[in-house]
């Protein structure tokens, strides 16, 4: 009805509880009738980033206190405030959006990322997927998102449908790092992440690692290639068990030929994973020819790398190879490392050690790497490496030599002897 004092005054009170009367001139104007009192409101929807949150109701004053007109007024004013954003009884409107997809992103990265020194490509990675993949989003409130999970939900399906399963599965992971990250110094987020609304793809292990039986072949592919760094940098890779980005920015500062090792500051994880790989023989042997070669092919770039190329950063920067000339490359090597070490014995304990890989159990936990280095795990890696180069040689029983075995190297430009480095390495 038309609220007005008159109907008031002729309205029942309540017999339980309550019940309310809505005005027909003014939506949102009503006046709630209880057992002993009548009492003026205004109630209307709350909306925020652009989903409904709930009925926002704000008490005007009881009938007798306040006349239906003087009522009316302010509840004129209360129903445009909570149109504008604001809350019932705030003073300052909510500031709609004011934490961005960008800005989470941004925090996340100089914050989490760069500041406890992340790797460049594992930094790469985010950025791809936020600049890219949710490029559309970037300047939209995160809590929209936190609102309305089904947005995230549709948006996986459709990066799974254009881009494939495994990344919109990394998108997703990217962005609930970054949305638990921002709800540390937002809590006006909803607490729900919403990628719980995700169906997630499912993903398989790629076994795509080489066993003993198989090293034949690849070292008949590697022994004919042409690129002459590049051949000693998957074999190195197939030797440590490294990930590619670790040796492709290697430096020579980072090699220690005196004490065997090679120390890799920046892996995957940033610089707290940084650690020394234990280098056997057949390790320092493929070293040197690295370094050989560079310094007569790249001697600029062969200043400062290990692996050194004509590109913008001086060093191999892409290591893949076409499959029919080499069949294995990359984390494929790292996969052998690690069932080629298996079948040699090597306790798990120990192979987690050599790759760097995060220690499980809290016995474990208390052992240090570093005083294992020198004698023990450098025993093992000489384990593999025999066993490795013991399957390889089967392939090369007719050769005078073995390239792999021997300082010296047939380039383009002459035969090179590499004793002295190797001398000094001893």
């Amino acid at each position: 009805m038309e609220i007005s004092d008159k109907a008031i005054s002729r309205l029942p009170y309540a017999e339980e509880g309550q019940y309310r009367v809505l005005d027909t001139e003014l939506k949102g104007f009503a006046v709630v009738i209880g057992r002993r009192k009548k009492t003026f409101a205004a109630q209307g929807a709350f909306w925020r980033d652009g989903v409904r949150e709930f009925a926002a109701r704000k008490k005007i004053g009881e009938f007798g206190d306040i006349t239906s007109r003087e009522a009316r007024a302010k509840a004129k004013d209360i129903l445009a405030a909570i149109a504008k954003g604001q809350r019932p009884g705030e003073n300052a409107p909510i500031r709609k959006g004011a934490v961005t997809l960008r800005l989470a992103w941004e925090r996340y990265r100089d914050v989490h990322m760069i500041r406890k020194a992340r790797s460049e490509g594992t930094i790469e990675n985010y950025r791809d997927h936020m600049e890219r993949l949710f490029d559309d989003w970037l300047d939209k409130p995160l809590a929209r998102l936190g609102r309305q999970p089904n947005l995230v939900a549709e948006r996986h399906d459709k990066i799974t449908k254009e881009n494939g399963p495994y990344i919109a599965n990394g998108a997703m992971r990217s962005l609930r790092a970054v949305y638990n990250h921002a709800r540390k110094a937002n809590t006006d987020l909803p607490s729900a992440n919403p990628t719980l609304a995700v169906d997630w793809n499912p993903e398989e292990r790629r076994n795509t690692g080489m066993g003993a039986a198989d090293l034949f072949g690849w070292f008949e592919e590697l022994r004919v290639f042409e690129n002459l760094i590049r051949r000693e940098f998957h074999l190195l890779l197939l030797l440590s068990g490294s990930r590619p980005t670790a040796l492709k920015q290697a430096e020579l500062g980072h090699l220690d030929l005196r004490a065997r090792i090679l120390h890799i500051p920046r892996p995957k994880g940033g610089n707290e994973r940084a650690f020394d790989i234990p280098l056997s023989r057949a390790m320092i042997r493929c070293i040197v020819r690295a370094i050989r070669v560079g310094r007569m092919l790249y001697p600029d770039q062969a200043d400062s790398w290990i692996f050194p190329a004509d590109s913008g950063s001086g060093h191999i920067e892409e290591h893949k190879e076409d499959r029919t000339e080499l069949s294995k490359w990359g984390n494929d090597l790292r996969q052998s490392y690690r069932t080629i070490a298996q079948s040699a014995n090597i306790s798990k304990l120990d192979i987690h050690l050599l790759m760097n890989h995060s220690v499980p159990g809290v016995n474990e936990g208390y052992i240090t790497r570093d005083k294992l280095l020198k004698n023990h795990l450098r025993q093992l890696q000489e384990r593999i490496s025999s066993v490795v180069l013991g399957h390889a040689s089967k392939s090369h029983s007719k050769q005078p030599y073995h390239w792999f075995e021997t300082a010296k190297i047939q380039t383009p430009i002459g035969r090179m002897n590499t004793r002295p480095l190797l001398q000094n390495a001893a």
